[in-house]
């Protein structure tokens, strides 16, 4: 099973293969989308400021409409949850807007960048969360999330300065704001459960 992870000048690539690959896969990591038929998964890593990524991505909006319409499970993680949302507080860049809401900074309450383990609150129950418990602690660095307009998106929240939305889940498009491949065993989980979904899509789907 092929997965893409986008390079798109973000950082932590190297951390987030390393945790796909002791889930079995190796990844095809490209600046391009010009493989991405031929995968069962994309994912959009994201550690980096918005207006430069979501210009990045704006150019290859078409690209990834396609795919979200083919069913191809998508998985924005921080930054690259973040783009897929209409629009950010960061910058003057607009989002890709396949997600309803805007990205906003965290209060200034809390030290900014957030930095560290916080505890989930879920939401709703969805197979993207299966094996994961209530208050299972996972890693985050931001200094912003996403408030989304649509509250069904929402998988799990957690709570700092504010409860703020941090799983998201719309047929095969997927984001999380905190880190999987630094969250230990809970993020290698949600992990392995969004390949074992792209699996099951990959082995059903007419090619």
């Amino acid at each position: 099973m092929r997965i893409l992870v986008l390079d798109y000048g973000v950082g932590n690539l190297f951390s987030l293969k390393a945790a796909l690959q002791q889930e079995g896969v190796e990844p095809i990591v490209s600046d391009t989308l010009s493989s991405a038929e031929d995968v069962a998964a994309l994912i959009l890593p994201g550690v980096g400021h918005f207006t430069p990524v979501a210009e990045r991505l704006g150019g290859l909006r078409e690209e990834l409409q396609r795919l979200i319409e083919r069913g191809t499970p998508i998985l924005g993680i921080c930054l690259g949850l973040q783009v897929l949302f209409e629009e950010s507080e960061e910058g003057a860049g607009q989002g890709l807007g396949f997600f309803k809401g805007r990205v906003v900074r965290l209060p200034d309450t809390v030290k900014v960048p957030h930095i560290g383990w916080n505890a989930l609150r879920i939401r709703q129950r969805h197979r993207l969360l299966e094996g994961i418990e209530e208050g299972a602690w996972v890693y985050f660095v931001h200094s912003y999330h996403p408030a989304p307009t649509d509250a069904s998106l929402v998988l799990a929240e957690t709570d700092y300065g504010r409860t703020f939305p941090v799983i998201f889940a719309r047929d095969t498009l997927f984001g999380t704001q905190f880190h999987p491949e630094k969250s230990g065993p809970v993020g290698r989980r949600l992990l392995r459960n969004f390949l074992a979904f792209a699996r099951e899509r990959w082995k059903s789907s007419p090619r």
